[in-house]
């Protein structure tokens, strides 16, 4: 299974090789966005578009509200495999 995780643009730190800042859950990453620039969309008139990122690559652009509801998504995903593992280790002490 492929994830991608939400993110915004929020700046462009290499417009000749299309590379980004994104915000991932507070956290800034350098990707490449490549894929959702074209001549319509160039790299400057990225920064606030929310994306779904896999392995350092902006692989679409998406809205706001279902980056919002995925990042909810993944963090009760998180939250059911913390509660897993606390009930696996009950379980064995």
């Amino acid at each position: 299974m492929c994830l991608g995780i939400p993110g915004q643009i929020v700046e462009i730190s290499n417009v000749e090789h299309k590379l980004a800042i994104v915000n991932v859950g507070e956290v800034r990453r350098e990707v490449n966005i490549a894929c959702i620039v074209d001549e319509e969309h160039s790299p400057v008139a990225c920064v606030g578009d929310w994306v779904l990122i896999h392995v350092g690559f902006a692989m679409s652009r998406i809205d706001e509200k279902e980056a919002k509801r995925t990042i909810e998504l993944l963090t009760e995903m998180g939250e059911v495999q913390t509660a897993i593992q606390a009930i696996r280790q009950s379980n064995t002490s």
